[in-house]
């Protein structure tokens, strides 16, 4: 059960990242304007449904690590939690500080305010709103690293459970 649950969990976060990927080429030709409408669509769903996943994820991982049985298991899963961790590093770099720049002038619940640490400065430094470009080129880039990140988990993931059943 905890397998399947795992490969559920990853193939989420997957699914989340990838979705923001394969819309990089039709987000690129978009005006500041635009660009700005569509990226606002985004925080509720997949600040949800992401964090279930990628959170869940790297918990059932870590305990299918400690269950795993042999070596060459072992490290395909230590390998997918290691990716799963590197879309956390990426995340909290890379693309939190420019969501919460970009939400400084939105209004936000209570939660979300909480998640994105809106209020007060966390000392990152970014480009000016006018270097809008820049901001979007590193989200964008970002979102690409996280989808290859999980694609790679989920790749050694499902590696390392065919080679325990075969």
């Amino acid at each position: 059960m905890l397998k399947v649950l795992t490969v559920i969990l990853v193939a989420g976060a997957m699914a989340m990242a990838f979705a923001h990927a394969l819309e990089l080429p039709g987000k690129m030709r978009l005006g500041r304007h635009e660009y700005f409408v569509v990226q606002r669509i985004y925080y509720p769903g997949f600040t949800i449904g992401g964090g279930i996943a990628e959170v869940g994820g790297i918990v059932a991982t870590f305990a299918l690590t400690l269950m795993s049985s042999g070596a060459v298991q072992f490290r395909l899963i230590a390998g997918a939690l290691a990716a799963l961790l590197g879309m956390q590093l990426v995340f909290w770099f890379m693309t939190q500080p420019i969501n919460k720049h970009w939400l400084q002038e939105v209004e936000l619940t209570a939660p979300a305010k909480r998640f994105f640490a809106t209020e007060g400065s966390d000392g990152t430094t970014l480009p000016p709103k006018e270097e809008w470009k820049a901001l979007r080129d590193r989200w964008e880039l970002s979102h690409v690293l996280r989808a290859g990140f999980a694609m790679l988990s989920l790749i050694l993931l499902t590696t390392a459970i065919a080679i325990e059943s075969s």
